[in-house]
């Protein structure tokens, strides 16, 4: 009656008192079954924090001995402490799969289903070709009704996958009814999930004030049980930053990323940096974007993680590479997403990567062509159902055609950013609606051509030198060139030292005086 009074108090969002009972049945208990069982729910207690309970794991071994049944239930928790503690998807996946073997041996089948859906959800991530025949075992009768509904369960692996695969309308249809059950069981932690994916969903789906009541709703219940606070922070500073307020987005990515360092959660951490990385885009701080999401490259890298659906912070690292004159390293950054996203059939991505490769071929001069690959970004985006980021690729159309105030292509992008609700892209709209219109496009290496010493400038600098010399101020230099007004400045700089002057105003009596030698 202790045990199941602690795995109902882990189901209500009491963790603190399901340790203190785990613990005291551990002080009296003999027979192994209860005492791994106990072991168990101190781990699941822990939560993210597996780290702080490693110490467990070697006694629920010792007490399982060679019974498969007990096994399974450790090694299934062994598979969770590989991805959050070690952030070693493979070790992860290994895991998972000798679990389910030891419950199937030892005919448990909700750890053998538990352990498939785990399975199945980190293959997904890795972007793994056995994902979707995983998925169809973790499904397979019977079923345990225990396991149908729970976070971790089949109906969350396939949940999973129609998100990452671009069927949002089967994945709201799943993710709702998931919901739906776990409130009418009571269950807080898996709440606090489905609330997080129903808001990842409609997020995706363009509906940004929607997502943003249903994000703030799963950290509201987070930060009162105490379970998943890292998560729902992530998702709702997305939400924010998308839809609400891009301060308030800021803090809560900080605040994630700060806990899932602490808490030793590697799997957290680079969602974290990458919804910072976005809050930062959309703040206006492409230098700070780059910042945070060339550490989340770095960290799937590392983990294994090869699906560039998982994450999606691809386009948004590209896009800050071109604003702060990085346009190599963000075409690499586009080519190395798209074979996966190719291998994987992630049309989305694939489209999003082309609105990124866009502006790398603008900062480039090839207008022309950037225009025609936003376009087709743009109804594909649309066709999908990607609200905002047809939005986006919409507003990115609009400044690349150099359109005055009040044209019909800005405003394509205020209304397609209003049906979203999407409040911060807006006010970018209208930042870009007092911006004074840039002078049409010139060949920016010709301006410069045969001027001896000049080769010393990189790409970026001779552009931003070629644009001062047509007399373009700094913000008509950024808006020109898809940069920060702040690169623009950082860029001039570097000219100056390198060509031994002291103002923009010396830029064009240089080029004067060595065109007329």
């Amino acid at each position: 009656r202790r045990l199941q009074a602690a795995e109902d108090a882990i189901t209500a969002g009491e963790l603190d008192l399901a340790r203190d009972i785990a613990r005291e049945v551990l002080s009296r208990a003999s027979v192994p079954a209860d005492r791994v069982r106990a072991w168990i729910i101190v781990i699941d207690s822990a939560g993210h924090t597996m780290a702080e309970v490693d110490a467990v794991f070697p006694q629920a071994l010792a007490d399982a001995g060679d019974d498969p049944r007990l096994l399974a239930l450790v090694h299934y928790q062994l598979a969770w402490r590989a991805l959050i503690v070690e952030g070693d998807f493979t070790e992860a996946r290994e895991a998972a799969a000798h679990a389910a073997e030891l419950a199937a041996r030892g005919e448990d089948r909700r750890t053998e289903l538990l352990s498939l859906a785990f399975q199945a959800q980190t293959e997904t991530l890795m972007g793994h070709p056995e994902a979707p025949r995983t998925i169809k075992r973790a499904l397979k009768e019977p079923q345990d009704p225990r396991v149908a509904w729970h976070h971790n369960g089949a109906g969350s692996a396939r949940f999973r996958w129609l998100v990452m695969g671009d069927q949002l309308t089967e994945a709201r249809t799943t993710v709702t009814a998931l919901l739906r059950e776990v409130r009418r069981r009571g269950s807080v932690e898996s709440e606090v999930h489905f609330l997080r994916g129903l808001a990842e969903t409609e997020l995706r789906a363009g509906h940004c004030g929607r997502a943003l009541e249903l994000a703030r709703d799963s950290l509201r219940l987070a930060r009162d049980s105490g379970i998943g606070e890292t998560a729902s922070a992530m998702l709702t500073s997305l939400a924010e930053a998308s839809g609400g307020d891009v301060d308030r987005a800021l803090a809560l990515a900080r605040e994630a990323v700060e806990h899932a360092e602490e808490d030793g959660d590697q799997m957290y951490l680079s969602r974290a940096l990458g919804a910072l990385g976005y809050a930062q885009l959309v703040a206006g701080d492409p230098a700070g974007t780059v910042r945070s999401l060339r550490r989340v490259r770095r960290l799937e890298l590392g983990l294994g993680i090869t699906d560039p659906a998982r994450g999606r912070w691809q386009g948004d690292l590209a896009e800050a590479l071109v604003r702060i004159g990085e346009p190599a390293e963000a075409q690499d950054v586009i080519d190395t997403s798209r074979e996966h996203a190719l291998r994987l059939d992630r049309e989305s991505v694939l489209a999003v990567l082309d609105r990124s490769e866009a502006l790398v071929r603008a900062a480039q001069g090839d207008l022309e062509a950037a225009v025609a690959q936003l376009t087709s970004a743009q109804h594909r985006l649309g066709k999908l159902g990607y609200g905002l980021e047809e939005a986006r690729a919409a507003f990115a159309l609009a400044r690349l055609r150099g359109r005055r105030p009040g044209s019909s292509a800005y405003d394509e992008a205020t209304r397609m950013f209003r049906r979203c609700r999407a409040l911060p892209w807006l006010r970018q709209v209208d930042e870009s609606l007092t911006t004074p219109e840039p002078q049409p496009a010139l060949a920016v290496p010709d301006a410069l051509a045969g001027l001896a010493g000049l080769e010393v400038l990189a790409s970026m600098e001779r552009q931003v030198a070629a644009l001062v010399m047509e007399g373009a101020t700094n913000r008509e230099i950024a808006a020109r060139l898809f940069i920060s007004v702040k690169t623009v400045e950082a860029t001039l700089t570097r000219v100056y030292r390198k060509l031994g002057i002291r103002s923009r105003v010396d830029i064009v009596r240089l080029a004067a005086a060595r065109r007329a030698k």
